[in-house]
């Protein structure tokens, strides 16, 4: 249920089946361009695919030429109320707009924005939340429910559509998990607009990849989403791994290492936890497509994961690696991990 238009970031397709992209956004203060750019290449490098940077001045404008020329990946700046700094941020060479056109005033000035857009071919993300719906619509429904941000965000569309715009992007973003999947649902059944998909203010590392992960996943597993971002209030690069976690987890993204461990018990003889902890560490940039398995004992080793390309079975103080089931060469539990990396290396 990918939505049917297609709108282009920079390089990047979003809907119109093209892959599921992964997002995140800058949180350096804005007036910090040099580690504003510093963030922007290390998203990239963890693997993120959209950055947003927020523009809430004319001065920050100055991130946008700053950011692009360090990275190869589209940049999207976060807008409200301002029209001219959308414009401005067209001038500047960015790739996507956020900005909600209802905030912006007369329909002098969201023309003025479509006008600048549409000269660069550059789609505009319109992002509601609970907090953001109009007086009218909180009135209408009481309070900010799933149908309720539907409703605004489509009547944003219309602001733009009245210009024959439609590169445009929505986004209905709740902090309650099945509000936010409710709306998402009535909107792929209303426009054919791709989605972006984000559980807002979710939370910590911990409760923020859960709600994520529960709202995200049962969309995406209905084919419902054609972006995501994971909101943590953490570090982005976390952000990001979480999303391309929240994909592997539902078979949407094949590529790089699919990580596996048992959760230990009574018959575990070795320092598990740790060492799948750090071996899931180790391979987080590998790009290798096959599937690693750390367990804790011979009956959860090379039987239960033996499906894994290369595995961990724990013994008493030793351990095996196993590959495809079969196992490979017995070792000392202190050169286990090390072990496993040469092997993967090899592979």
């Amino acid at each position: 249920m990918s939505s049917k238009i297609k709108v282009k970031a920079g390089n990047v397709e979003i809907g119109g089946g093209a892959p599921v992209t992964v997002q995140s956004m800058l949180n350096v203060p804005s007036t910090d361009i040099e580690n504003s750019v510093k963030q922007a290449v290390e998203l990239e490098k963890a693997g993120c695919q959209i950055i947003r940077a927020a523009i809430p001045n004319k001065e920050a404008v100055r991130l946008i030429e700053a950011i692009k020329k360090e990275i190869s990946v589209p940049l999207v700046a976060d807008i409200h109320f301002d029209y001219r700094l959308a414009i401005e941020a067209v001038a500047a060479g960015i790739d996507k707009v956020r900005i909600n056109p209802g905030n912006i005033g007369s329909d002098d000035r969201v023309h003025a924005v479509v006008k600048a857009c549409n000269s660069k071919n550059i789609p505009i993300r319109i992002g509601v939340n609970s907090g953001s719906l109009e007086k009218h619509i909180l009135a209408k429904y009481g309070s900010p429910t799933a149908e309720a941000l539907c409703e605004s965000a489509l009547y944003h569309a219309s602001l733009l559509e009245k210009f024959d715009f439609n590169n445009i992007v929505l986004s209905m973003k709740s902090s309650t998990v099945s509000t936010m999947v409710q709306a998402y649902e009535l909107a792929a059944s209303k426009c054919d607009y791709p989605l972006h998909l984000g559980v807002t203010e979710a939370g910590t590392e911990r409760m923020g990849l859960i709600k994520s992960a529960a709202g995200l996943g049962s969309l995406l597993m209905k084919g419902i989403g054609d972006t995501i971002r994971v909101s943590l209030t953490d570090e982005p690069v976390k952000e990001v791994y979480a999303a391309k976690d929240i994909l592997k987890a539902i078979d949407i993204d094949s590529g790089g290492v699919k990580f596996i461990s048992c959760p230990t018990c009574g018959r575990t003889r070795i320092d598990l936890i740790s060492i799948a902890n750090e071996a899931q560490e180790r391979l987080r940039n590998c790009d290798k497509s096959i599937t690693v398995a750390v367990m804790g004992c011979i009956v959860n080793g090379p039987g239960e994961a033996r499906e894994a390309d290369i595995g961990i079975a724990g013994g008493d103080g030793m351990g095996l690696i196993f590959k495809k089931g079969e196992i490979f060469k017995k070792v000392p539990e202190n050169m286990l991990l090390d072990t496993l990396m040469e092997e993967i290396d090899k592979m």
